[in-house]
């Protein structure tokens, strides 16, 4: 990431008198970490909310300003990190302030700049953790949601959306603490995974005594050379039969949140799915196959021959059997008559210590007009799925994504606007 050649206040010296002055305290460094780095910014007189512009000369850039925040129908990335968090701040002023501070750095980080430009003092800590510096916008997307438990926090009930709750229980759920629920949530993708640490490390530390991670899980993605759907660590591609992210008709039928204050908006399902590598490495194909309802190389439904085939879920062959086994995973799903955006990566995160295996699997994200569609799928797939052989469900959460932002507004406006 390069940083901007205008002035900012980094660039002054601060005397140790004047920071003494500033926050009363004498390290510098605690005081930044007890108020955040805004804080810090807007008692010097500084306008942490001052509008920033997409840039139109970086490259590999994503916009910021639109209807619609990215990360949703932007072109899926190669990589991922997503963070769950909790709010410290007590009022719905403190929140709005943090929305209204989040705004340009999220446009400057998109844009491929530090969110603080470099100082010459080495008497404070820096504006930015730097570890982006040197790299592009890598078509880094930003996407900020807010959870159920945040309503109930800062006494705003009134304006929960009713579809906005805990998921229900599911089969093959075994849900730890640990990777559930979230007050807030950041997603941050791009087309490498430094640029997306990045963002959501800066964003955190921007936002130091207003927010704390409560989760967090790092993912990737693979594109064959010539384009095409990437395939999961079971090898089976996923995501095939994703709505078009052009088709704005379609995409109002199944992700666009069409009333109220989230209008323009979506909810986000977050699953954390352990994936039992060891049992799947030793089943044969056949089965492996009839667990999806495709074939693995070619991606087609079972009984064609292309990926993108549609099927009949009730078509048999001249014995009477199904063509594509009615406990399969495909078959299920479709059969449930809903459908999600799916905007998901594989995670691997080292070995399982009390059995020695790994800790692998999917980060399932997805995007819908209502959470019941996801909820309607998984229900279809019920116990009978023949996938839960071979997977269990570690985290779950739920977030409404705001609507696009237009410069001079900020992440979450409509929200406050109807307090």
């Amino acid at each position: 990431m390069t940083a901007s050649n205008e002035e900012k206040w980094m660039n002054k010296k601060i005397s140790r008198r004047d920071m003494l002055k500033l926050t009363g305290i004498g390290v510098a460094g605690v005081a930044i970490g007890a108020s955040g780095l805004g804080g810090v910014m807007k008692a010097m007189g500084y306008d942490v909310f001052e509008p920033v512009a997409d840039s139109t000369t970086a490259s590999n850039k994503v916009n910021f300003y639109g209807s619609h925040q990215s990360g949703i129908v932007t072109p899926v990335q190669t990589n991922i990190y997503f963070a769950s968090l909790d709010v410290l701040v007590t009022s719905k002023k403190e929140l709005q302030e943090l929305f209204q501070q989040w705004t340009p750095l999220v446009v400057r980080l998109m844009n491929g700049e530090l969110i603080a430009d470099v100082s010459t003092n080495t008497r404070v800590p820096t504006g930015d953790t730097g570890e982006a510096e040197g790299l592009d916008a890598a078509n880094l997307s930003i996407t900020i949601g807010v959870g159920a438990s945040l309503f109930d926090k800062l006494g705003m009930q009134h304006l929960k959306p009713a579809e906005l709750k805990d998921l229900p229980h599911f089969p093959k759920d075994q849900l730890l603490k640990e990777y559930t629920g979230g007050d807030l949530c950041i997603q941050a993708c791009a087309d490498d995974p430094q640029v997306a640490f990045h963002a959501v490390r800066n964003l955190v530390r921007a936002a130091s005594g207003k927010v704390e991670i409560k989760w967090s899980q790092s993912g990737f993605n693979s594109f064959p050379a010539g384009g095409g759907t990437p395939r999961n660590l079971f090898a089976f591609k996923d995501g095939t039969v994703n709505p078009s992210i052009t088709d704005e008709k379609d995409l109002k039928k199944v992700v666009w949140v069409d009333k109220g204050w989230l209008q323009g908006g979506s909810y986000l399902v977050a699953r954390k799915v352990q994936m039992h590598l060891e049992t799947w490495d030793r089943t044969s194909l056949k089965d492996q196959e009839a667990t999806f309802g495709r074939y693995r190389d070619s991606g087609a439904p079972m009984g064609k021959t292309k990926e993108f085939d549609d099927f009949d879920v009730e078509a048999k062959d001249d014995k009477g059997n199904y063509m594509m086994p009615d406990t399969s995973h495909v078959h299920l799903a479709r059969k449930s008559g809903a459908r999600i955006l799916r905007r998901s990566y594989s995670y691997a995160s080292g070995v399982m210590s009390n059995t020695g295996t790994h800790d692998a699997g999917l980060i399932f994200i997805s995007f819908q007009k209502d959470p019941d569609q996801f909820t309607t799928i998984q229900n279809s797939l019920g116990r009978m799925d023949k996938m839960n052989e071979y997977i269990t469900h570690r985290g779950s959460a739920v977030f409404a994504c705001f609507p696009g932002v237009q410069k001079g507004s900020y992440l979450g406006e409509a929200l406050f606007n109807a307090l």
